[in-house]
């Protein structure tokens, strides 16, 4: 329902909320699982003609394989650069370089790195609810200072409340949807 009373438009909540759980979503596509996937190098940051740039704006990422990345790098002078970068972002991986061409297998993870990345998850999640929260905080002191300044009634101020609030949980419902699935896909063997 898009509720528009007085200035106040719902439909600004549900979209900052949403793009809360894109973040989350965005998030949780760099976490490693057990399987190659091609978003699992997004986060990295390659130092490349005086500056940061990711990764994707330098090379092509594919995963030819279940356990195994490739990562084509469009200018040979930056197989070095992008090498290091990979190394040195904390995912503990190891590319093997062929001339211009990156291969990356991907290491069993452990039992105990399983459990560091579902508590990663987990902080994620809670970081994205804190967000929708703070997006419904907004919402209710501006639904409250419209009935104060007299532009809506108090029944308005009641019912905006109360959708703002169920917009909120579907929001943090929907995160921990996400939450569950990704526990899944990281503690599958």
């Amino acid at each position: 329902m898009n509720t528009t009373v007085a200035g106040f438009d719902i439909a600004e909540y549900r979209r900052r909320m949403e793009g809360a759980l894109a973040t989350l979503k965005h998030e949780f596509s760099g976490l490693r699982t057990g399987r190659a996937s091609t978003t699992m190098l997004d986060p990295v940051q390659v130092e490349a003609y005086g500056s940061m740039m990711p990764l994707a704006q330098l090379a092509t990422v594919s995963a030819p394989e279940p356990r195994m990345l490739s990562v084509q790098v469009w200018d040979k002078g930056m197989v070095k650069a992008v090498e290091k970068a990979i190394i040195s972002s904390g995912m503990g991986l190891n590319p093997m370089t062929d001339g211009q061409l990156l291969r990356i297998p991907l290491p069993d993870l452990s039992t105990e790195r399983r459990k560091e990345l579902v508590k990663l998850a987990a902080k994620y999640a809670e970081a994205a609810k804190v967000a929708i929260r703070n997006v419904r905080r907004d919402g209710m002191d501006r639904v409250k200072k419209l009935e104060k300044d007299g532009d809506i009634s108090e029944d308005q101020q009641r019912n905006l409340s109360d959708e703002l609030q169920k917009l909120t949980d579907s929001e943090v419902k929907k995160v921990d949807e996400a939450l569950a699935s990704k526990e899944k896909d990281i503690l599958q063997v």
